[in-house]
């Protein structure tokens, strides 16, 4: 949610600031608006403070028995609690106006963020490791998945349809191993609360992270009164709505796995095969609230956070600063960890970093008191998958495989299996 003050008195930067997303200026638009809002509540105050001067001339003509000027001055009372109404819908009506095209608005790009039209404009910020050079033909995860016996697409279609996937045996405790090493490794090591939210919302939570109104299409539904989350940074960063934060207890890093669920509705016809773009995952999520000093440097360290885990399994990534044409809505900066996936012989993303300054806050009214401000401030939250499990498996089913079928456990994960060293096919 922008701010309509500051766009007021940068009109200009506003427009060029759209015009690296690819959008056109709305800064006329939302301001002529604006100055009818402002038009309409500059008149109702004024008939407000006439109604209260004419209500007390009303009450100095009675006391000197003046009745017709008493009257007279009634009947302008009365004309003005008539007119008033109809000002004040017309304030309500311009006010919704103006928010519901400012909430369509997408956040300003920051200034170091790349210039680019698609995915083709992202800029590499770092990587780790080296591609893995496998002495085999590496299979794609579904294939290993079948082939084990343990990866079942037909049986998840007759309960739920396409994109879902029955994990079983093996494949199911690595899948829950994996995200036990996430949420220890953040809870233990890098200083994040851990949190059991509801995966049930309300539309003022989907508002508040900005998937409401502008991707209804790509949620699922609930009911009449809620929806699943598409990732628990909903509930997380929704945490603190309507709120004013202690600035001493800020940052606030919170973490959580949960089942998250997405329509996929703009996907028709992508990763129709296997588990990358599936109706339902898991993925452990990290969220930060800080202030707006601290947020560029919670934003780097929420990404080491997010790389840790994959440093760990001794998976090979890429950074990448994604440019204005590819990040995300509420984001005014993202970085996307590409883990390398041997079967697709490609990056994929893995996890997505975003710093969103102060545009989910203002649609939460979100707010800290700093030591020396005189009023409430908004804070920044900031998002991050650490990271999303059903690819984690993906990537380690990959580049874990052998020749004869069987998948390596990886170190960190020996302690989560039981012991386990290797999956080989069920029996």
């Amino acid at each position: 949610m922008h701010d309509i003050k500051w766009i007021r008195e940068n009109p200009e930067a506003f427009d060029k600031a759209l015009a690296r997303r690819g959008l056109s200026a709305e800064s006329r638009d939302l301001l002529a608006l604006d100055e009818k809002r402002r038009a309409v509540i500059a008149k109702l105050q004024t008939m407000q403070e006439r109604r209260n001067a004419v209500s007390k001339e009303v009450g100095e003509a009675k006391k000197a028995k003046d009745e017709p000027r008493a009257q007279k001055l009634m009947v302008e009372v009365a004309s003005i609690k008539d007119e008033m109404p109809k000002l004040e819908a017309e304030q309500q009506a311009a006010e919704k106006k103006l928010d519901e095209i400012l909430a369509a608005i997408p956040n300003l790009p920051a200034a170091d963020v790349p210039d680019g039209k698609d995915e083709t404009g992202n800029k590499e910020y770092r990587r780790h490791g080296n591609v893995p050079n496998l002495a085999f033909k590496p299979k794609l995860h579904f294939e290993i998945g079948e082939a084990l016996g343990l990866m079942d697409f037909e049986a998840a279609s007759k309960i739920s349809g396409s994109r879902f996937v029955v994990l079983k045996g093996a494949l199911a405790r690595l899948e829950r191993a994996l995200a036990q090493l996430f949420l220890d490794t953040h809870t233990g090591e890098h200083g994040y609360t851990e949190v059991n939210p509801p995966v049930l919302v309300r539309d003022d939570a989907m508002f508040g992270t900005a998937q409401l109104p502008k991707f209804r299409e790509d949620q699922f539904r609930a009911g009449e009164d809620y929806w699943l989350i598409p990732t628990a940074e909903v509930p997380l960063t929704n945490l603190v709505r309507e709120d004013i934060a202690d600035e001493a207890k800020l940052p606030m890093r919170l973490t959580a796995c949960t089942p998250c669920f997405r329509a996929e509705a703009g996907a028709a016809g992508k990763d129709t095969r296997g588990m990358i773009r599936q109706h339902q995952f898991t993925k452990v999520e990290l969220v930060s609230i800080t202030t707006p000093e601290q947020s560029a440097d919670e934003h780097e360290r929420m990404l080491a956070s997010a790389e840790k885990v994959l440093q760990k399994l001794g998976l090979h990534y890429r950074v990448m600063t994604l440019c204005t044409g590819d990040m995300g809505f509420a984001s005014q900066k993202t970085y996307d960890i590409e883990v390398w996936l041997p079967g697709e012989n490609t990056y994929r993303e893995i996890s997505s970093c975003s710093n969103c300054g102060e545009f989910q806050a203002r649609r939460m009214n979100a707010r800290y008191r700093a030591k020396d401000a005189k009023s409430p401030r908004y804070v920044h939250t900031l998002n991050g998958s650490g990271v999303a499990v059903g690819r984690a498996l993906i990537a380690v089913l990959e580049n874990y495989q052998n020749e004869d079928g069987s998948v390596t456990i990886p170190e960190a994960l020996k302690p989560y299996m039981g012991g386990l060293a290797k999956i080989t096919k069920a029996n």
